[in-house]
């Protein structure tokens, strides 16, 4: 399993960018008082919140730079983790977008249908939400410039299992403004191996997935390792499913699989550039 020549030429690049480019953690006092609040909110979903000790929220919005006001895009929002923040969020004076999977498939379909439950239940606490689609062939994901900050979370694998994320990111590109910020968080796999480029188990090499947003014309800002998860080796029967949430061996050596945690993730920021897009 080889890198495809197109990203070859960038992932050494981006091995040397991402030396020196992590940033050091967020202290309480940077987090936007708003935003430490509706984390805490005891409105938000039980479940959901039961899993902020991995996942990082506050501090992971606001190394992407949130801000009151913005015109934000999410992509794939799953059942609603992040909905139940940046919808009250931005709900006063901000514009939400929300990318869904392409209908037609059962799975994503399902998923969707929470989401919108979840939404439909929060009522008087979300603004208005656009919602678009983001599949094979649909990459227009919001109309040309508007954006001040696009983010997705776990989902990129998805993209290059299916063969699109050049595409996707490319649409990203578009919807952002000059100087608008992407920030990827996704299933960080191993260095000492090729990249899949089915990405069957779920992982990303951190340097394969920079040197995608690279290709679609983004600058790279830097990384962050508030997600960063050391106990996991990458290796499993089920690849990153195996781990929580997902718990895929079922009782099978279960409490070891719960005390690992969650997959190591990365965490990346990108910038639109302010002038034309690079060849």
């Amino acid at each position: 399993m080889l890198v495809p020549k197109p990203l070859a030429a960038l992932l050494a690049t981006s091995l040397i960018a991402i030396a020196g480019s992590v940033t050091p953690a967020l202290a309480a006092t940077d987090i936007d008082p708003q935003l430490a609040a509706l984390v805490a909110s005891p409105q938000r979903s039980a479940n959901f919140v039961a899993r902020d000790g991995a996942r990082h929220p506050a501090e992971e919005l606001t190394y992407f730079g949130l801000r009151p006001g913005m015109t934000v895009v999410e992509l794939w929002p799953g059942t609603g983790y992040w909905t139940e923040i940046l919808g009250p969020y931005l709900a006063k004076s901000g514009h939400y977008y929300v990318t869904q999977p392409v209908p037609g498939n059962k799975e994503a379909d399902e998923g969707v249908a929470r989401w919108q439950a979840r939404v439909n239940g929060m009522k008087g606490r979300v603004g208005s939400i656009t919602q678009t689609t983001l599949g094979k062939d649909h990459y227009d994901i919001a109309p040309p410039g508007p954006a001040d900050l696009a983010v997705t979370f776990r989902n990129l694998h998805n993209w290059v299992s299916a063969g699109y994320a050049e595409q996707a990111l490319t649409g990203v590109f578009r919807a952002l403004k000059p100087g608008g910020v992407l920030g990827i968080e996704d299933h960080r796999g191993r260095t000492d191996k090729p990249q899949d480029p089915k990405a069957d188990d779920g992982y990303l090499r951190q340097d394969y997935a920079i040197a995608l947003a690279k290709k679609a014309g983004f600058e790279f800002v830097g990384s962050s390792e508030i997600n960063a998860n050391p106990k996991d080796t990458k290796d499993w029967a089920d690849g990153v499913w195996t781990l929580p949430p997902t718990l895929s061996q079922g009782d099978k050596d279960r409490a070891r699989y719960v005390a690992i945690g969650e997959a190591d993730n990365f965490v990346l920021k990108f910038r639109k550039p302010l002038g034309p897009k690079q060849p």
